[in-house]
């Protein structure tokens, strides 16, 4: 793989934008090559031949001058003129050898050699360098690097000179960015050591709520500040420059996060001169910071498990300032989220250090090929002074991952390295031929199984038999459910496929725990795996006819669908670690989140899946239908009696607007939690979109026809107002779409997509597929179609076009991410200090 798609496929992908421009680097380099072909074009090859060949006949000539050289050739050798430099003479070009000192950075000279030819014809120097000296000057100022070309004299120079400028330029701009992001984290470790203090205390106190004697007390303060000294020292001979610029106060709180530095020797040692030196820590400890005890004086529990408890407390302004409780389920909750905070900061750890690495190898990479087409030596000094710069030879990073590591394994993983290590790098997930062969085989058995029961269809006459109605009525709407969920599974798969392919950091943004993110091929496998039961029920139920003399269906092939989907439920919330529980789990905490909505705080995934269940109306009337269907008996005798209750159709009612009504509170809570008016006029849309429900569900029930006119007029001017807003929504808000003044007309400034036309494919569908719930309106009719077909039909449409949204959507995300350089999650942290300490700092 060539490096410029390597560089390309390694990349934090919301960093994209801060590392070293590769592309257009190599780019200058090209316009450099033309330039030479253009000047120096190459010899024809039948020319080279010919010159080569005379040269060897030229030797052939040539006196012998003897393998051994007597002393008196060797002087006549010695006095002769160099002939080269003799006709240069003659043809009046005087040759000079210059020795200069170029420049002396950081005490080293750097030495090159001139050929200075005078043409008096010409009246002109021109200046050449010896092969193997640079012929650039790097010095390292108050405004970066900085490069010198000397060489701007010769032909094509200014190409050249352009190039070194705009290195400098990528230099300068990643340096900064990485300068920029490694105070970020080292602010942060000095929160981390904040939170390990309180840890630590609180450990001490539930352990001993009564109190430690004074012997125990003082060994273990001792043991602390021991540490605490030695972390210190740590980071001050790590960061000598930065900490001359910091507050006294901020400087004497960068600990480091240190752990088991020390060697047996010294520990050792330490423990011997143990009880002398006890007293003069204890002071020092006083005098410079609290007691760890002590710290719990300072500190408060923040509750950031949000519940619906705590919401109605907030809204109610009850207050929260509750006493801390010391006990071990405290412990635990403080552990859990201090675990994650340590995780989620070691991440970015090594994110940081991928950066530096990246880049700092593309310099090298870029300097090389340089030198390759122009034959100079530039990338040896230009190297050397990157390699000398903050971003080439910065070792805060690397201590401070040593010291998150040791800190992480000792407190968090009891001194195991293999488990500390485990949590802090989870295995990447490898793509094993086992899925791809399940993925491929359950695909394979869910197209054998439809050829399958449309040859049985066509065998057998279906549609010309009597019970074919009741078919239609009653079990076709039971097993569309499945139709409906396997189609938006694969749906989410090609949305995955091309995020993957695009490198939208969808794991990210939807905010999964790292390597337990499902790919493409496992949410095909578990699609197309519920397709085949599905298609399997449905072949060992297509009996239309009932039995003459009891006029019932066998009971067990009745139940097939029932089964199925308890089946399904059964394994959505099976707690074995089994059928990627994780991605289950994430699924089920989410639906709870959007039913219980505004009772949570809003995120990514919430509302998100909040619009997938918007799409999903007719798959949740359909379960509706289940509970009707099985519940009251009517499955003996496939009779749909359903509908003559006035209950169920006001349940009808309910179940369409469920998902529309979740989605209005959630952008209410929002609106308030973040005053944001734009959540509010989002509200307004999913308000209309509820109007234009309930009007067309009425239109469908109302027998009298000087009603239904009405609330078919109704009903059409509701859903058109709904459609027009929603589609603006979708193109201006979601997708960041239609921008008049953008670079690329009516689209973003950037794209993923490198081809336009794509955009205005989809925004054509979306308008299109937006207007499909016209046909209930309008009542089409398709003589080679049931109705209970068409409304499937028109179901499947809107599915398509909210995956077709997925996908644009979470591009606009990631867009957004990445011009805020977002790669990480915010961690709430589980202790907060007083705001007068805050203050200090």
């Amino acid at each position: 793989m060539k490096f410029g798609k390597e560089l390309s496929s390694q990349m934090v992908p919301e960093w994209q934008q801060a590392y070293m421009s590769y592309d257009y680097l190599k780019n200058l380099l090209k316009e450099i090559i033309k330039l030479k072909h253009k000047t120096n074009p190459p010899p024809p090859p039948h020319q080279a031949v010919s010159s080569e060949g005379l040269s060897r006949k030229m030797t052939l000539y040539r006196a012998f001058s003897g393998l051994v050289q007597t002393p008196g050739k060797k002087r006549q050798s010695s006095g002769q003129t160099n002939p080269s430099l003799k006709t240069d003479i003659e043809e009046g070009n005087v040759m000079f050898h210059v020795l200069l000192i170029q420049k002396q950075l950081d005490k080293n000279l750097y030495w090159s050699i001139f050929y200075i030819y005078y043409c008096p014809g010409f009246h002109s120097f021109n200046v050449r360098f010896l092969t193997g000296y640079a012929p650039i000057l790097v010095n390292k100022g108050g405004h970066g690097l900085e490069t010198t070309f000397l060489m701007t004299a010769e032909e094509g120079g200014e190409y050249e000179l352009v190039f070194f400028r705009r290195l400098d330029d990528e230099f300068n701009r990643v340096e900064k960015f990485y300068k920029e992001k490694v105070e970020e984290v080292v602010n942060d470790a000095v929160m981390l050591n904040k939170q390990m203090d309180a840890l630590i205390a609180f450990r001490v106190k539930v352990e001993n709520p009564v109190g430690w004697g004074w012997e125990e007390r003082t060994v273990e303060m001792t043991r602390l500040a021991s540490d605490v000294a030695t972390s210190t020292a740590a980071i001050a001979a790590s960061t000598p420059a930065r900490t001359g610029n910091m507050k006294p106060r901020a400087q004497s709180r960068l600990e480091a996060i240190h752990e088991g530095g020390s060697s047996r020797a010294d520990q050792s040692q330490e423990d011997e001169n143990h009880g002398d030196s006890r007293r003069s820590i204890l002071s020092k400890m006083a005098a410079g910071r609290p007691a760890p005890i002590e710290v719990l004086d300072h500190i408060k529990i923040n509750n950031t498990k949000e519940t619906p408890r705590s919401t109605i407390k907030g809204v109610l302004h009850s207050s929260s300032n509750e006493e801390i409780i010391f006990n071990r389920h405290n412990l635990r909750e403080v552990e859990e989220k201090l675990k994650v905070a340590f995780v989620e900061f070691y991440q970015k750890l090594r994110l940081l250090k991928s950066y530096s690495f990246l880049n700092v190898l593309a310099f090298s990479k870029i300097l090389k090929k340089y030198d390759k087409i122009t034959s100079r030596k530039a990338s040896k000094p230009y190297m050397k002074m990157v390699d000398n710069s903050y971003l080439g030879s910065s070792d805060e990073l690397m201590k401070l991952i040593q010291r998150v590591e040791a800190t992480f394994i000792k407190h968090f993983a009891n001194g195991n390295r293999r488990t500390g290590m485990n949590i802090l790098r989870p295995q990447m997930k490898r793509e094993r031929h086992r899925l791809t062969f399940s993925t491929g085989f359950s695909a394979g058995c869910v197209f054998s199984l439809i050829v399958a029961l449309v040859s049985i269809i066509r065998a057998r006459n279906i549609f010309q038999k009597d019970g074919y109605e009741g078919y239609m009525k009653t079990m076709f709407p039971l097993y569309s459910l499945f139709g409906f969920i396997v189609l938006h599974m694969t749906m989410y798969a090609i949305d995955i496929y091309y995020w993957k392919r695009y490198r939208v950091n969808y794991a990210f943004i939807f905010g999964f725990k790292q390597g337990t993110e499902l790919g493409y091929r496992q949410v095909l496998f578990v699609g197309f795996s519920i397709g085949a039961f599905a298609l399997l029920c449905v072949l060992g139920n297509l009996d239309m006819q009932a039995n003459p003399r009891t006029k019932s269906f066998q009971a067990l092939t009745e139940l097939l669908p029932l089964f199925l989907l308890g089946a399904m439920f059964t394994v959505l919330i099976l707690p074995l670690n089994i059928l990627y529980r994780s991605s289950r789990f994430f699924f089920l905490t989410c639906l709870f989140h959007c039913l219980a909505a505004p009772l949570y705080k809003v995120t990514l995934p919430d509302f998100f899946l909040g619009d997938q269940l918007t799409s999903q109306v007719q798959a949740l009337r359909s379960i509706q239908f289940y509970i009707c269907y099985y519940g009251w008996g009517d499955f003996k005798q496939r009779q749909d009696t359903c509908k003559d209750w006035q209950e169920y159709k006001i349940f009808l009612y309910i179940v369409a607007v469920i998902p529309y009504l979740s989605r209005l509170l959630q952008c209410m809570r929002r609106m308030f939690e973040e005053r944001s008016l734009e959540q509010g006029y989002n509200g307004v849309k999913y308000l209309l979109t509820i109007i234009a429900v309930c009007l067309r569900t009425a239109y469908v029930f109302e027998t009298n026809k000087n009603h239904k006119f009405i609330l078919k007029v109704l009903a059409g001017s509701a859903s058109v107002l709904a459609a027009v807003f929603c589609t603006y929504w979708d193109f201006v808000h979601d997708w960041g779409l239609l921008n008049r003044t953008s670079k690329n007309r009516w689209l973003r400034d950037k794209l993923l997509v490198p081809h336009k036309r794509v955009y205005f494919i989809a925004m054509i569908l979306n308008v299109v597929l937006r207007f499909a719930w016209l046909q209930t309106v309008l009542d089409f009719e398709f003589k080679f179609l049931h109705s209970q077909t068409v409304l499937a039909v028109v179901a499947c449409l809107e599915i398509i076009r909210r995956g077709i949204w997925n996908f644009f959507r979470l591009e606009n995300e990631h867009l957004n991410n990445v011009g805020k350089y977002r790669a990480f999650k915010s961690v709430p942290l589980p202790f907060s200090y007083d705001e007068d300490d805050e203050k200090d700092d």
